[in-house]
């Protein structure tokens, strides 16, 4: 059913806008793993989704699950719920199981849609569930205009991936520094390839251009 219901959601998204995808080659083909996505709108994780090879997975707010036609909808895409602002730690675990069975992860670590385009500045959920899970983080820009309409041109770019255990040293107990230094490193690609203007990386070496 996962399958049948992203091919017809790519089907929309492909007749809705003009879809243009760059670095697809960048994911990894040996193994799981999380897309650090920029957030734009509600089409983002059915978007990115339908266009990622492979099985994905995303956190979607316990809200969205109300209603029974939608929750369907979302579930079959691959979401499950997560409790905003009460500190989900199911939500953790279940994404961490999720990579460790094969499948992959969406995440937006602004945690909130961005209302002008830009990238905001993230936080560490990401980095967090990538250390326990010791899965690499692609970043992925999305990008468009002002708003999405009808025939849009939205471009798709999936970054190069960035190995969590070149940051944290622990997968057990991952150090709350080392994240950080984590979390800036995807946030500044996601930013370049979003914005295309390079961010400086606080104690975290110097940083790689993706070649998309």
């Amino acid at each position: 059913m996962y399958y049948v219901v992203k091919f017809l959601v790519r089907v929309y998204f492909r007749i809705m806008y003009s879809i243009r995808i760059e670095g697809k080659k960048n994911l990894p083909k040996d193994t799981s793993y999380l897309l650090a996505c920029n957030h734009r709108s509600y089409a983002d994780p059915p978007m990115v989704g339908s266009f990622a090879p492979g099985r994905q997975t995303f956190m979607a707010k316990e809200e969205l699950f109300e209603k029974k036609l939608f929750a369907w909808l979302i579930t079959s895409l691959g979401a499950f719920p997560v409790s905003r602002g009460k500190g989900d730690t199911g939500a953790i675990d279940t994404s961490i199981d999720n990579l460790n069975s094969g499948k992959n992860l969406m995440i937006f670590p602004e945690g909130t849609r961005s209302k002008d385009g830009k990238v905001g500045r993230g936080h560490t959920g990401a980095a967090l569930i990538g250390a326990r899970a010791g899965k690499p983080i692609v970043p992925v820009g999305i990008c468009y205009g002002e708003k999405l309409r009808f025939r849009t041109r939205v471009t798709i770019k999936f970054g190069e991936p960035i190995l969590p255990q070149d940051y944290v040293e622990s997968r057990e107990q991952p150090n709350p520094r080392q994240l950080v230094k984590l979390k800036n490193r995807y946030m500044a690609d996601l930013k370049l390839l979003v914005e295309g203007t390079p961010e400086e990386l606080p104690d975290s070496g110097a940083k790689e251009e993706g070649n998309e």
